[in-house]
């Protein structure tokens, strides 16, 4: 069921009836492993909430929106960004936007509207509750696809290193500051949008391997904080202690960090049935709700929704006599 403490989301599971309002699909072009689905109810909203993997392959999942086009309240990709947002500046990734365009009436969300405020929220929640950041290390695996979680981390007093060199195009270089982070946003990322999706992100079966790599870095960190693809391409065998603040991850992630030794697992939205849908299946949600297009979202109308279906983040203590 899922993990809110308030009774305003409860979970819906009716054999044989289908009293499904809204439909909210994400289209990933992650593994088909890691394939999802539930139905809940939000608000009063009944919800069909889906998550399909395409295994990389960018033709077959821009078919699926095609079909789900005009069948879905909300479309969201999975598996790659629509926008890249760093320092206030905008990057489209274009093979993603062409694969969105194969939707003309359901609007197509891939969580960059909500991944801002939700996950800026989510450093901020952990101080208020007492989670002691100031002066802790943080590995912030890739700081240009989700700018909110690194500037508040800097914000919180880490000193945080940002990967982006080393996890995006295998550099050995870790830069220091945000301001070099941004740096490398206004250079680089008019090229890399150009690329192919594959190239700058793990897609279909190379999301389930595993090559260590930075393991220094990795040790080095109290905090590993980011997309949990890469945190989980280059996992060393022990994390002894640490604290992981990432996105979704399933079962079998859980299992895998809990033998590693990972101490604290904080995930940035809620489960269902057992799984974090990604920020894209979330932004979809609330666009449903809202009946709204993503265009007329603000952060202010993400805000309000999460206060009103009484978000928080999912905390999980997997080794608790190793939390530091």
């Amino acid at each position: 069921m899922l993990t809110f403490q308030r009774a305003n989301v409860l979970t819906c599971q009716r054999a044989n009836v289908l009293l499904l309002v809204k439909r909210v699909v994400s289209v990933s072009l992650g593994s088909s492993q890691g394939n999802h689905a539930v139905e809940v109810e939000i608000l009063g909203e009944r919800f069909s909430i889906e998550r399909i993997g395409t295994d990389g392959d960018v033709r077959r999942a821009a078919q699926m929106v095609r079909e789900l086009d005009g069948k879905a309240d909300a479309i969201g990709l999975g598996g790659t960004d629509l926008y890249l947002v760093v320092g206030g500046r905008k990057y489209i990734i274009k093979e993603s936007q062409r694969l969105a365009a194969n939707a003309q009436r359901t609007p197509v969300v891939d969580g960059s509207g909500l991944k801002d405020t939700l996950e800026r929220e989510t450093i901020r929640y952990l101080v208020r509750h007492g989670f002691e950041l100031r002066g802790k290390n943080a590995l912030m695996v890739i700081a240009v696809d989700r700018f909110g979680m690194a500037e508040a981390l800097t914000e919180a007093g880490c000193h945080t290193i940002f990967g982006d060199l080393m996890f995006s195009l295998g550099i050995p270089i870790p830069m220091r500051s945000l301001k070099a982070v941004r740096l490398l946003g206004r250079l680089a990322l008019p090229l890399l949008c150009h690329l192919p999706i594959r190239m700058l992100y793990p897609t279909g079966k190379s999301q389930e391997e595993i090559k260590p790599k930075f393991e220094k870095y990795y040790q080095w960190a109290d905090i590993i904080a980011g997309d949990f693809h890469p945190i989980r391409k280059h996992l060393p065998p022990r994390l002894v202690g640490k604290m992981i603040v990432t996105n979704t991850t399933t079962p079998t992630d859980v299992q895998r960090l809990r033998e590693r030794g990972v101490a604290t697992l904080v995930t940035t939205t809620p489960a269902m049935n057992g799984r974090s849908f990604g920020t894209n299946v979330w932004e979809g949600v609330f666009i449903a709700l809202a009946n709204k297009r993503p265009e007329e979202m603000t952060a202010e109308d993400y805000f309000s929704w999460m206060q009103k279906i009484g978000w928080q983040p999912r905390i999980e203590r997997l080794n608790e006599t190793l939390a530091r």
